[in-house]
């Protein structure tokens, strides 16, 4: 196994070449949906009451390396901790600094934040999940604060934190005539796909969506807020010369599709994940990119959390979590920086150390 990490690129690797940065900022989208209040449908959130929690204390916690909304850290049922983890410990490396956007999120972080004044999304199954104004104003938003990032950034790269966010991705691309049932993936090791489709035609019956062609009315029917506010952020930013980074899985998808209904350039827009997500099993996110545009490069790494020591990282490996708040994209971010010269150890005693320090200290 190599000393330093390998981006991996679906095109040419001279791709990776024209994304090489010198100043990048990484931007954190927090958003909720009441969708994600079915049951069995999302992990993130110890437990159901802790769910509306998860993406203020994710954005707390790349600032701080705690949390202030919640006691303890974002994690899942059995305790793997949020990947707020890695992005933290990626940006913190890369001196890459961080902006957080709230654009729906039912809990205000306890932090610094930029708001687009929308309410956070309703459950799909019964309503809309946003007025069309909110889904016009988070993308409208979003456009001005990609133009303005763009004036001293050459790279942008767009993190989200919003649970239940897939199926939600599931109901936009589905929207958009995409075949999207069973390639979505999964912060669970056994992806739900039943439970989605099944949220997802729901909310096409209950809803009596037909036909649709506004790509607004589709999202505010079958989205969330985080959709419309990361699609305007990029949009803003590839309109003013720069470059993005969608720094998520699946969900990124659903942003992809609906910049491409709006006729947005995509030339100078990837998408960067973990490994975890490309060689998933249970979804497809090659497939769902490639369905909507063939010129979309998708970067991933392998952050390498089988080698850890620590049972909460190692779970990354096995299929839990996979990938959020950006962690994929940011680690891609401090190896393009780098200019691909860090070494695998130094990243993964670091990620350990502010496990140790902000994880296992609280835990015990």
């Amino acid at each position: 196994m190599s000393r330093v990490y390998d981006i991996k690129c679906s095109h040419k690797s001279d791709i990776i070449e024209r994304f090489l940065t010198k100043n990048p900022i990484f931007v954190c989208v927090i958003s909720y949906t009441e969708t994600s209040q079915v049951p069995g449908i999302t992990f993130a959130g110890a437990n159901p009451d802790l769910i509306a929690y998860t993406p203020a204390a994710d954005s707390e916690f790349l600032y701080h390396g705690r949390c202030f909304s919640i006691s303890g850290v974002p994690a899942t049922p059995d305790g793997i901790p949020t990947p707020a983890l890695l992005t933290r410990t990626a940006l913190s490396m890369g001196k890459i600094p961080c902006l957080v956007v709230n654009s729906g999120s039912k809990i205000a972080p306890k932090i610094p934040f930029i708001s687009f004044g929308i309410r956070y999304g309703r459950n799909i199954q019964h309503e809309a999940a946003l007025k069309l104004f909110e889904t016009q104003q988070a993308f409208e938003y979003g456009k001005l604060l990609g133009n303005q990032l763009s004036m001293s950034s050459d790279l942008i790269v767009l993190g989200e934190s919003i649970p239940g966010g897939t199926t939600t991705a599931l109901g936009v691309l589905t929207g958009f005539g995409i075949e999207a049932n069973y390639k979505v993936s999964s912060s669970m090791p056994r992806n739900p796909h039943e439970l989605k489709i099944r949220v997802v035609q729901e909310a096409i019956q209950n809803q009596k969506i037909t036909n649709l062609k506004d790509p607004f009315k589709i999202v505010s029917s079958l989205g969330d807020p985080m959709i419309p506010a990361v699609a305007g952020i990029a949009t803003g930013t590839i309109q003013s010369g720069s470059r993005v980074i969608l720094a998520g899985g699946t969900q990124m998808a659903a942003v992809l599709a609906f910049m491409s209904s709006l006729k947005v350039s995509l030339s100078n827009i990837c998408l960067g994940t973990t490994s975890y997500v490309t060689k998933d099993e249970n979804s497809d996110i090659e497939y769902l990119v490639r369905t909507i545009s063939s010129e979309v490069p998708i970067l991933s790494v392998n952050p390498g959390l089988d080698r850890s020591t620590k049972s909460g990282l190692t779970a990354y490996d096995k299929g839990v979590v996979k990938e959020g708040v950006g962690a994929g994209g940011a680690l891609i971010a401090l190896l393009l920086k780098s200019h691909r010269s860090l070494n695998r150890g130094t990243f993964l005693k670091n990620i350990e150390k502010e496990y140790e320090r902000n994880i296992e200290k609280v835990m015990v």
